[in-house]
């Protein structure tokens, strides 16, 4: 296998919960064939895992920094981990 896969701990905050920002990133992650999950933390921001080539994370964390038009991202983190092939899918978990 490539070392150019990543696992990515990405935090968003700002108006991201209640605009359909989980499904958006749902969506772009299953469309960039990503695996991992996206939910919603008790403290309002929006906490997603992903694993895949670095391109196509990066693809997403710059998608996610945008967030859905309802939405306003005003910060974010990403901590970058090793990747290991732990997830069969991406998903929104509740």
């Amino acid at each position: 296998m490539s070392n150019n896969f990543v696992k990515a701990e990405i935090t968003v905050s700002g108006l991201v919960q209640g605009v359909g920002f989980r499904y958006f990133v749902y969506s772009k992650a299953q469309n960039l064939g990503l695996t991992g999950y996206t939910k919603n933390m008790f403290s309002g921001e929006v906490y997603t895992v992903v694993e895949g080539e670095k391109y196509l994370v990066d693809e997403l964390i710059d998608y996610i920094k945008i967030g859905p038009s309802r939405s306003h991202v005003r910060k974010h983190s990403v901590n970058w981990l090793e990747y290991k092939n732990e997830f069969n899918l991406f998903e929104i978990k509740y």
